[in-house]
């Protein structure tokens, strides 16, 4: 419905993660209920107005065929344009992934390679130093680290042979924020809440705040608020508190834990803590009796309270 309301031809193929298989999705009679979407599903060239369409459906998740390889361009009057879902030569892939040439564009003689499948906008220039094939990358951003997502491409080519006109233009409305901070000194868990705080647009921020560091056992009212304002503000939060390590040295955590089992409990996870520890079990690492250690504290301390 949303594809409907532009006013012009939108055309559509497949991808490895939706492939034009039996059953699939784009058997969908939807496809069909607007007159200005048309499903590619076949590689055959496709005319439209002073244009010939090159699609490159993909009809299985894996493969290691390059997608263009069927093209050969004709009409030389219209405009060549390719549509493809692949890897782009030099790109590191661990499965067969549509592997695409660097030269495509050149050696199927379009003068145009529309690309999809990789999130990020990439540009790939000919042997001419031209620009003629492209990722757009995806119209939003769908995780953390991606290096250029959120944008779509307007391409303009005024006549068959020109060089296009390409203009990128951000679309993303979600903002990604992954932040990483060593705490050292008292206080700056506190700093830390405040600057995020103070983030505009909190109700399309998502934030991956990842704390490391040693961790005193009165940060931990703190590191309480931190995840209170992260979860009441924001879109999405992932706080990841692993990192932080009790200090060997720090016999707070054990005197105000309760005498018994617990404060034993804590003894035994305080010396396993301690990276190389000759006490620590084989099958025990320095980071998981660190972070039981953490948990044991939070636990007893929220009970207390």
């Amino acid at each position: 419905d949303i594809l409907s309301e532009f006013n012009g031809p939108v055309f559509i193929i497949p991808g490895n993660h939706d492939p034009a298989g039996p059953g699939s999705v784009w058997e969908h009679p939807v496809w069909n209920s607007h007159h200005n979407l048309q499903v590619l599903l076949q590689a055959e060239p496709v005319e439209y107005n002073n244009c010939i369409l090159y699609p490159c459906p993909v009809l299985e998740k894996y493969s290691n065929s390059n997608p263009t390889g069927w093209i050969k361009t004709r009409q030389k009057s219209s405009i060549q344009i390719g549509i493809a879902h692949g890897t782009v030569e030099g790109i590191h892939q661990d499965e067969p992934d549509y592997p695409i040439p660097r030269n495509a564009s050149i050696e199927c003689g379009l003068d145009y390679l529309a690309l999809g499948h990789w999130h990020s906008t990439s540009f790939y220039e000919d042997d001419n130093n031209v620009v003629r094939m492209a990722y757009s990358g995806t119209h939003e951003a769908t995780k953390f680290g991606e290096r250029d997502s959120g944008n779509i491409l307007l391409v303009e080519i005024k006549s068959p042979g020109d060089i296009p006109d390409i203009t990128r233009i951000h679309t993303g409305r979600l903002i990604w924020k992954s932040i990483q901070k060593e705490i050292r000194l008292p206080g700056e868990i506190a700093a830390i809440r405040k600057d995020i705080e103070s983030m505009d647009l909190s109700n399309r921020t998502l934030i991956d705040l990842k704390l490391s560091g040693v961790s005193k056992p009165d940060n931990e009212e703190e590191i309480e608020r931190l995840q209170e304002i992260l979860e009441s503000r924001f879109l999405y939060y992932r706080l990841d508190r692993s990192g932080l390590s009790p200090s060997p040295e720090d016999d707070v955590w054990l005197h105000l834990l309760p005498e018994g089992v617990i404060r034993k409990t804590a003894s035994r996870l305080k010396e396993m803590a301690v990276p190389r520890s000759v006490a620590r079990d084989n099958d025990t690492t320095s980071e998981v009796a660190t972070h039981a250690l953490i948990e044991l504290y939070a636990i007893v301390n929220k009970v207390q309270q």
